[in-house]
């Protein structure tokens, strides 16, 4: 099914916030946008303000709409609060295994891991999103309406979304690891078995996400025209 002009036109923001095209402090004229997306300005409005609802801009009357710089407080809020909801998520999943999507789970643990050898962009992108999908789906199965609307939100920030750019192989195939654990854990129906590795998975990224910052610093400042970019 095609995507509508607004998702199209959310899309293209959200990926150019995250990647560093919009930096913050610029300026999002919609024309501009309308035309890398390929759409009218009318759905790149819609996109603003929903961007906006999430804390990635500022729609200013009469001037525009300007990208809200994130920190990485940010990153450890929104990390810390996977870390409750989701190790949650699993603990609850694993008391009613009949609600676990096994056979979708695991073919999605295996996809990831066949397109992680030899990874570019395209298949970066897929692991993504196959990642988001194995988080979303396993919160799925713990039938808690409040948590199966939340997380969807959480996982959407393009800084999350965008982080399997910044991950080395060894860190996905840590977290490949990783799932396959929470899957035998909810096989066992041990919740909290599947509640820790939820933890130390997320945690684990966090971390990794944390080295790529210091690493990215130490450059800037080795690189005084890089900084200034």
């Amino acid at each position: 099914m095609a995507r509508s002009a607004r998702a199209v036109a959310y899309e293209v923001l959200q990926r150019g916030i995250a990647s560093g095209e919009y930096p913050p402090g610029s300026w999002l004229r919609e024309e501009d946008v309308a035309a890398a997306a390929g759409v009218s300005r009318t759905p790149v409005r819609e996109a603003l303000h929903r961007l906006q609802a999430e804390g990635l801009v500022q729609i200013l009357r009469n001037r525009g709409a300007v990208v809200v710089g994130w920190t990485a407080r940010d990153l450890d809020d929104i990390y810390d609060l996977r870390v409750l909801l989701e190790g949650y998520g699993v603990r609850r999943a694993a008391q009613a295994r009949e609600n676990v999507d096994f056979d979708g789970l695991r073919a999605m643990c295996t996809e990831m891991e066949l397109l992680l050898p030899g990874a570019a962009e395209p298949e970066l992108q897929r692991i993504g999103g196959l990642c988001i999908d194995f988080h979303v789906t396993l919160n799925q199965a713990s039938q808690n309406r409040q948590l199966i609307a939340i997380i969807p939100t959480l996982l959407a920030t393009p800084f999350v979304r965008e982080a399997f750019h910044h991950h080395t192989h060894h860190d996905l195939e840590r977290a490949f690891a990783f799932h396959r654990e929470i899957l035998e854990a909810l096989e066992e129906g041990d919740g909290e078995w599947a509640e820790g590795v939820m933890r130390a998975h997320l945690r684990a990224g966090r971390r990794s996400l944390r080295q790529m910052e210091q690493e990215q610093r130490t450059s800037d400042v080795g690189d005084p025209g890089r900084a200034s970019a």
